[in-house]
């Protein structure tokens, strides 16, 4: 156990990170994630488009055009083009659902309250958080609630798992299928017990949910986008939609869109990628990125590194200048005192198997 924004969490269980990393690709992992925070946002109004709309104001995202019932990738910016947080927010029908980081959770409410307080309720859930993830994921909860067998990548509905009332979406953050599980903090043990009854379930610590993220090239944030870097530049730009674009229905109103709109259609001057280092070793977040092999001239910084059990070797990520982000090109990276050469790589490392 260790401390982690302010919650004791475990990097590992007895089977150790490894055979955790491959139990999640191969069977399904069952992550504890209740220290992420869970958010209602209800418009005053008690229309949920209102909500939508004000909410539109803190994200470059298309929220009016989320369906009840569906879920979405989304980030707050500040007005510099900065990402504050990223997050993910459903449509409930009646009010939106908010997930976000721990480490930003009180700063993120604070920040709604302050910029949506005269349309909108914002209300932080007493609620812990689950996520089953893996291939074998949808059988493992489907075994106890065969209803969520139809849902697809994205969707979120209520359902009841082991006699306990649960929100499910259909999402995740380890590339394979999954599901996250928010459920009453007074039954989360109960549920995580039902669940890893089955046997091909087993509990998944920190250390394994940070490789599996990194080898589907998912972003931490705090590590691979922050308020120093843009959507763009941190190669995040997909989701936002062509509604809040240039030239869409709902173009900018958001923090930093001058800066963002200009890069979507310019170019950003630097950009997250993807990185292969050669040999076995991995390289680590904060190594300087040089373009020759003497260590002379400096161009980036890894962001997060590690060895990929599933790619079968180290895999990093970090930002290096446009001139540099073409797939195969070849970089170097100080690790103690040597300059170790990587290779530009397409991302995800692993293929990502989301249920369309």
């Amino acid at each position: 156990m260790v401390p982690f924004a302010g919650y004791d969490m475990p990097v590992q269980y007895p089977a150790g990170v490894l055979k955790e990393h491959l139990q999640t690709r191969e069977k399904a992992g069952l992550f504890d994630v209740s220290h992420m925070g869970q958010v209602i946002l209800r418009a005053r109004s008690g229309r949920v488009e209102d909500a939508a709309l004000a909410l539109e104001k803190l994200v470059p995202v298309d929220i009016l055009g989320l369906k009840a019932g569906r879920q979405r990738y989304g980030f707050f910016t500040d007005d510099n083009g900065g990402i504050l947080d990223d997050l993910m927010i459903t449509n409930r029908g009646d009010h939106l659902l908010v997930v976000v980081n721990a480490a930003c959770k009180d700063a993120d409410v604070a920040h709604m309250k302050a910029k949506l307080a005269d349309t909108c309720e914002v209300e932080l859930l007493d609620r812990a958080l689950l996520a089953l993830q893996g291939p074998k994921a949808e059988a493992v909860l489907a075994s106890l609630s065969p209803d969520i067998a139809s849902m697809k990548f994205m969707d979120v509905r209520d359902a009841t798992i082991a006699g306990i009332a649960c929100i499910v979406s259909r999402s995740g953050y380890s590339g394979e299928d999954g599901f996250e599980i928010s459920v009453p903090a007074d039954r989360a043990v109960d549920l995580a017990k039902a669940l890893l009854a089955h046997p091909d379930c087993e509990p998944i610590g920190l250390g394994a949910r940070d490789s599996l993220r990194l080898e589907a090239g998912l972003c931490l944030y705090g590590n691979d986008i922050d308020t120093t870097t843009s959507p763009v530049e941190g190669a995040i730009e997909w989701a936002i939609q062509k509604a809040r674009r240039k030239g869409g229905a709902r173009e900018g109103g958001f923090p930093g869109a001058e800066r963002i709109l200009s890069e979507l259609e310019n170019g950003p001057a630097r950009r997250r990628v993807g990185l292969k280092p050669d040999g076995k070793a991995p390289v680590r977040s904060h190594a300087k990125i040089y373009s020759d092999e003497n260590g002379t001239s400096e161009i980036g910084e890894v962001t997060s590194g590690t060895f990929g059990p599933s790619a079968g070797g180290p895999v990093a990520m970090g930002y290096l200048p446009s001139s540099h982000v073409a797939v195969g090109t070849t970089v170097y990276a100080e690790v103690r005192g040597k300059y170790l050469p990587m290779t530009v790589a397409a991302l995800p490392f692993v293929t990502q198997t989301y249920k369309r």
